[in-house]
């Protein structure tokens, strides 16, 4: 202990020491000599720092230097210039910049520099349900990442931002502008639509996701796991993403313009026959197009469809306020011509925020405001199917102008004319209000409560002009829907935390959760024979239509969906060192039997803190060692029509009677009054843990999860039904899913001028259907996967069985060619057939991943920034089904063909049947983004910072898929299969800049 005094003291003497003989070397050193800068630099509490990097730079040149045991640094014959600037960079401290230093002959500069220390990680706040805590606290598996995480490009969904950053979310989307991505988390729980993960936007729950800009969003949690997902009950089982926006703080006025320019360009395209080709093979084979298919013209109708796109997108955020009074808000514009023609989206979004404090900071009065006004313009997915298989050997145009296309030829379409013959244009309208106080009770305690108020309105309108195809002979077809839906959501809970002796804490939540939606609120119309295009959809009554002529009313109807909750959860820590959570939710919804429409959905976790105990405190190398473990129960009602349990009447066909058709009434599904919803049990164990101050940090988790009660529709004894089909949707299927997963994330280096962090996940998950009945409802297998094709409409190419995985393909096993070339599969008995049948078919692999993995590297030199992330997956099957389908060599006088079927016999009638032949391996390896930036320091007065990049994304792919893009959509009961309807991703390349006032 006295030699920690002597050695402080020294210290302490030392730098006065040097403080005061600063004017006597000023004194000594002639104004001839080169100007020394020197300096000494400490911690917030006044103890000095080693090994902190210093730069001293100005425009021409640079100089490094780096603080002794005592913080002291010196720059010594410094060449004399205007608008020095140093920088003190160290890991674990904010970097600080001092800039405008005059350096003139024999000066002395003296500096005392203090560093502020980076709030540690574990000390960093996340966000989880109805509150937040310390990630050093969490007892469950959360992934949180800050706006810096988050992926850059032309993003038209803010999920589009986690693609490949989160282990075990696997998300995949084309290059539609105007449809949201598939997201899975932990692999598949259900056999209906509802897989997707559960949203929560600002604390208001089930908010649409369209209300937020990408430039806006602060932070996004991944609550993964059922302990920690629970206590958002019935709607847990998926796992839960929560997303934060921006928010404002007290002081000045801030203004920050976000916005890119980018174009765009089809990524990859399937090589098709060329005109010359065609005939080629015609030719070879003594065959040949009819005279009206061959107009002597070469048309590559990828090309003719496609074109350059174009995006924008700007985003202008301001915030600022007192400590009384804090607002905040934004303006976002966004555009995408995207690269099919016809085809875009377009947006503005604003956003509102006011908080207000009074009665001493006991009250805080809160009001948030969003409001999205949108419109996009589609185009038929016959598009997709048809560039691939119209012939090449047309004109786009007859000689009139028309387009050039067969009547007779049903589905073969000119694709030009798909786009110009037929409209599908969408405008919505959404609106959230959000309003709610916080107030502190006596006694320590916390009232909140939430009120939110969404509306939702969408006007869809469909032209088909004289000339469309889709409508031929109508002289124009004209469709209009209008729809509005409504989110009432009201939130209320109690909170109390509370500390004893310093050593225990506890927090304490009780909370009261309504929610009222209604959907469908609207109606559709149409009508036929208009006397000119011109008036497009705008004026339905300008039709005439002719007798007998039934409008399209749709098929959407008025749904009201309600749920009631009440939650708690208890939270305690001893020391930081031992962490429990326990929490049960309580929910009732109407979308359920009456018998069953209540439930329990409990859930607890514990962490060890082990770094805190001991034998590990001090030790150098860990800083953070952290073991959880957590079981917990959640239920899925995504995807679920509020009236499945119900008995419905419809219309059931129409009869003949006094001289006039009568539509029928009559049931159309049978009720179940003890429908209920499907439930996942999921066990989880994970370790956190952390390097070097940090420098290394990662995480690792092993789950099982299973999903009981599974809904589907089941075979009903005909003397109980009241329908024909004697169906009814009941719980019976049992569904598991286990896996682990893994990241890490590390900076390898760190000084002055450079740094790079580095950040890897991977995830395993293995899926498997455990039963599809119990003791009331039975049924061995479900046959799926219907791709279509010539011939081949009623054939399956999937199968849903017990002991198989989701996505089980089911097909025929090619064996190759026999003598006459004819494609020979596998029967039954193991023997080869020219003749196969449906008993044929075998299990032949699964399109569900074995692994999905994304690695991120962020490089800074100097002002420079360097993003480069890569994603990918592997051992998962695609069913190219798009090139069976157009593998028909005997009809390759009628459409065209891949040139695969160029090496193909012209005889082989069996060359297009679905089988393994056509099984692909799906793995890939994608330069998703790759970002380059420069950052501008203190540019003048009224601009604080500026930075300009560019952006690649999907650079390039690696893989062995023939197909147009091995990201195929896994969000269903039939994944992994490319069926001509594919929007063709795309390749971008975008300048940007970020500017703060």
């Amino acid at each position: 202990m006295q030699w920690d005094t002597l050695n402080t003291d020294k210290m302490f003497a030392k730098k006065w020491l040097f403080i005061l003989l600063i004017p006597c070397w000023q004194m000594l050193h002639a104004q001839d000599t080169n100007p020394v800068v020197n300096g000494i630099v400490n911690n917030e509490q006044g103890f000095p720092l080693a090994n902190v990097n210093v730069r001293l730079q100005n425009d021409s040149r640079s100089f490094y230097a780096q603080t002794d045991i005592n913080g002291f640094f010196s720059f010594n014959n410094v060449p004399p210039g205007n608008l020095y600037m140093l920088i003190f960079s160290c890991i674990g401290f904010e970097t600080q910049t001092l800039d405008t230093y005059n350096l003139a002959y024999g000066s002395l500069t003296a500096l005392s520099v203090k560093m502020k220390q980076i709030q540690n990680t574990l000390s960093q706040v996340v966000v989880i349900g109805y509150g937040k805590t310390s990630k050093k606290e969490i007892s469950s598996a959360v992934a949180s990442l800050s706006a810096g995480d988050l992926n850059t490009g032309v993003i038209s969904s803010p999920v589009q931002l986690l693609q490949g950053r989160v282990a075990g979310l696997n998300i995949t989307h084309d290059g539609n502008p105007n449809t949201l991505p598939t997201v899975m988390l932990r692999g598949p729980s259900t056999l209906n639509l509802g897989q997707q993960p559960f949203y929560v936007i600002d604390g208001v729950p089930d908010a649409s996701l369209n209300l937020i800009s990408p430039a806006d969003i602060a932070s996004i949690e991944v609550l993964k796991d059922a302990s920690a997902a629970a206590i958002y009950g019935n709607r847990g089982a998926n796992g839960v993403i929560m997303i934060s926006t921006r928010r404002g703080k007290a002081g000045d006025a801030k203004i920050t313009y976000s916005g890119y320019n980018s174009v765009q360009r089809i990524s990859s395209v399937i090589d098709v026959a060329t005109a010359a080709e065609l005939r080629s093979y015609l030719k070879a084979n003594n065959k040949a197009l009819a005279p009206a298919d061959d107009n002597g013209a070469d048309n590559n109708w990828q090309k003719e469809v496609s074109h350059t796109g174009h995006a924008q997108n700007h985003n202008l955020g301001f915030s600022g306020g007192t400590e009384k009074f804090i607002y905040s808000g934004s303006v976002n514009y966004f555009k995408n011509a995207a690269i099919i023609k016809g085809s875009y989206a377009e947006r503005f979004i604003g956003r509102f925020n006011l908080e207000q404090k009074a009665l001493n900071d006991r009250l805080r009065l809160k009001f948030s405001l969003y409001n999205l006004i949108g419109r996009q313009s589609d185009v038929d997915t016959l598009v997709f199917y048809n560039v691939l298989r119209f012939l090449p050997t047309l004109n786009v145009y007859n000689a009139d102008g028309s387009f050039k296309e067969d009547p007779a030829r049903t589905q073969t379409y000119n694709p030009l004319a798909l786009i110009e013959n037929n409209q599908y244009d969408t405008k919505m309208n959404t609106t959230l209000a959000n309003a709610g106080v916080t107030a502190k009770l006596p006694l320590g305690i916390m009232y909140n409560l939430d009120l939110a108020y969404q509306t939702r309105n969408v006007n869809a309108n469909t032209y088909h002009n004289h000339y469309s195809l889709l409508a031929y002979n109508t002289n124009g077809e004209a469709i209009r829907s209008t729809y509005g839906d409504t989110k009432k959501v009201l939130e209320t809970n109690l909170s109390y935390d509370y500390a004893l002796n310093g050593n225990n804490y506890i927090k304490l939540l009780l909370g009261y959760s309504w929610q009222q939606d209604t959907n469908g609120d609207g109606f559709q119309s149409s009508n036929v024979n208009f006397a000119s295009d011109a008036t497009s959809y705008y004026n339905l009554g300008l039709g005439q239509a002719p007798p007998g002529y039934v409008p399209l009313y749709g098929d959407i109807a008025i749904k009201t969906l309600r749920l009631i909750s009440f939650y708690s959860r208890f939270n305690y820590n001893y020391k930081d060192k031992y962490v429990l959570q326990v929490s049960l939710r309580r929910d009732g919804s109407s979308a359920f039997g009456v018998n069953h429409r209540w439930g329990y959905f409990p859930a607890v976790s514990a962490a060890w803190r082990l770094i805190e105990e001991r034998f590990l405190k001090d030790q150098p190398y860990l800083s953070d060692l952290k073991l959880r473990v957590g079981y917990g129960i959640a239920g899925n009602t995504s995807g679920f029509d509020p009236l499945t349990p119900l008995l419905l009447n419809s219309s059931t066909g129409s009869f003949y009677y006094n001289g006039s058709f009568i539509k029928s009434i009559g049931p159309v599904q049978n009720p179940n009054p003890d429908l209920q919803w499907e439930k996942t049990a999921q066990l989880d164990a994970g370790l956190d843990f952390g390097f070097f101050k940090n420098r290394i940090s990662g995480s690792v988790d092993v789950y099982h999860k299973t999903t009981s009660g599974i809904i589907y529709n089941y075979q009903l004894p005909a003397s109980l039904s009241y329908t024909p089909e004697s169906l009814i949707y009941a719980n019976a299927g049992k569904m598991n899913n286990q896996g682990i997963e893994f990241s890490i994330n590390a900076v390898p280096v760190s000084n002055t001028y450079f740094s790079w962090s580095t950040g890897f996940n991977i995830a395993h998950n293995k899926n498997q259907v455990v039963s599809l009945s119990n003791t009331i409802y039975k049924i061995n297998y479900i046959y799926t996967g219907y791709p279509g094709g010539t011939g081949q409409s009623n054939i399956n190419t999937q199968i849903i069985q017990a002991g198989y995985p989701v996505g089980q393909f089911y097909t025929l096993h090619y064996l190759g060619k026999d003598a006459q070339g004819i494609s020979t599969f596998q029967d039954q008995n193991g023997n080869p057939t020219t003749s196969p049948k449906s008993t044929d078919q075998t299990y032949l692999g699964n399109a569900q991943p074995a692994f999905v993995f994304g690695w991120n590297n962020s490089f800074k030199y100097k002002n420079f920034d360097l993003n480069i992330f890569l994603r990918g997956v592997t051992g998962n099957k695609i069913l190219n089904a798009t090139l069976s389908t157009l593998n028909a060599p005997g009809d390759a006088s009628n459409h065209n063909i891949p040139k695969l079927t160029l090496s193909e016999s012209y005889n082989d009638y069996n060359a297009s049947l679905y089988s393994d032949r056509y099984l692909e391996n799906g793995s890939y390896l994608r330069l998703d983004n790759a970002t380059l930036g420069y950052s501008f320091r203190n540019t003048s007065e009224y601009i604080s910072s500026l930075r300009i990049y560019i952006t690649g994304t999907n650079l390039f792919s690696l893989t062995g898929y023939t197909g147009i893009d091995p990201e195929m959509n896994i969000g269903t009961v039939t994944p992994g299969i490319d069926n001509h309807n594919y929007y063709p991703k795309t390749r971008s390349f975008m300048l940007g800049v970020i500017i703060d006032l």
